[in-house]
């Protein structure tokens, strides 16, 4: 009995932690892909060539959503990368409707 108020202590902010991702968690309201990425994402799933630029826009993007393609070895490949263009799917799903293509 006497470790349980060390336990609660432990857990609380895991558990404020979670309770924030149930409600929702933090609001953002800031873009995740800018202009350029959004044109480079739109061409390529348009099947247009691939270029350096466009490559590197698409790397970019992987990055920002958790990707880290300079581990040597990496255990949760190929399941990080699937999960990384996920994100940028729903990311260019949300922001990149309104820009014209190139």
């Amino acid at each position: 009995m006497k470790n349980q108020p060390r336990k609660w202590l432990r857990l609380s902010p895991l558990l404020i932690l979670l309770a924030g991702c149930a409600a929702g968690g933090v609001p953002q309201s800031t873009a995740h892909l800018s202009t350029l990425q959004c044109r480079d994402l739109a061409a390529l799933r348009n099947n247009a060539p691939p270029t350096p630029e466009r490559n590197r826009s698409e790397l970019a993007a992987l990055r920002q959503a958790g990707y880290d393609p300079s581990r040597w070895y990496d255990p949760y490949y190929p399941g990080d990368l699937q999960a990384a263009q996920r994100q940028v799917d729903r990311w260019f799903q949300a922001e990149c409707q309104q820009v014209p293509p190139a």
